[in-house]
């Protein structure tokens, strides 16, 4: 008791009031409480990281690119060395020139050069181009009308537009049809069909030239694709 009689302070195990020489601050402990939670935390996080608390992300898909074939043989020479000739590919994919000669056919009805080439991959595949160059673009777009309406099941079944997609490998529905375009401006038109016997036959315009493809149907769209013209 102080001389006043009002009980002094007393000692216990928390210690004198905050601030009290000697004894230990009460803001202390909840400090030290908040500390250990910050620190179990810290460890549960870590623990979860190390033991895969989360799926992997997955790898980003992988395109794969085919290299473009190539011929095992080389190409003849072309006889004919007009412009319109020497334009003329001397190679498509793995099928090399093998033989060209004039088409007396196709300038018997209105072009003014025609060649019939043969094309061979050196193990018995072949592919044929017949190519014709017209005066006019307007003659060029009759002469392709005439070689599309031949052309076996060249329109699609009723009621089913034809695929105007670009050419692409095997395995694409056919017939197709679309634009030729050269440098983004339409110059022509293609179309694309199965012949039903194990080939696909391929025929379009380039401006006043026009062609007729015939290559085994597995490569008929990459061959159309990849002849330039």
């Amino acid at each position: 008791m102080t001389p006043q009689g009002v009980p002094g302070p007393v000692v216990g195990d928390d210690g004198p009031d905050d601030g009290a020489p000697g004894g230990r601050p009460r803001w202390l402990l909840p400090v030290v409480i908040g500390a250990a939670v910050l620190v179990v935390a810290g460890l549960v996080a870590g623990a979860v990281a190390l033991l895969g608390g989360g799926e992997d992300e997955p790898a980003p898909a992988e395109t794969v690119v085919l290299p473009v074939p190539t011929p095992a043989v080389a190409p003849a020479a072309r006889p004919a060395t007009t412009a319109f000739a020497s334009a003329l590919p001397a190679s498509v994919l793995q099928y090399a020139l093998e033989s060209s000669q004039d088409d007396a056919e196709w300038v018997g009805a209105g072009a003014l050069e025609a060649y019939t080439e043969t094309f061979t991959d050196g193990d018995g595949g072949t592919l044929t181009v017949r190519a014709a160059q017209l005066e006019t673009a307007e003659e060029a777009t009759a002469f392709l009308q005439g070689l599309t309406a031949a052309l076996p099941a060249a329109a699609p079944d009723a009621g089913e537009p034809a695929s105007t997609e670009p050419a692409q490998a095997d395995g694409a529905a056919l017939p197709q049809t679309g634009e030729v375009t050269v440098g983004g401006e339409p110059v022509g038109t293609f179309t694309v069909v199965d012949a039903g016997d194990g080939t696909g036959v391929a025929v379009w315009q380039n401006a006043t030239a026009v062609f007729r493809l015939t290559a085994p149907l597995a490569d008929v769209l990459d061959a159309y694709a990849a002849y330039g013209l």
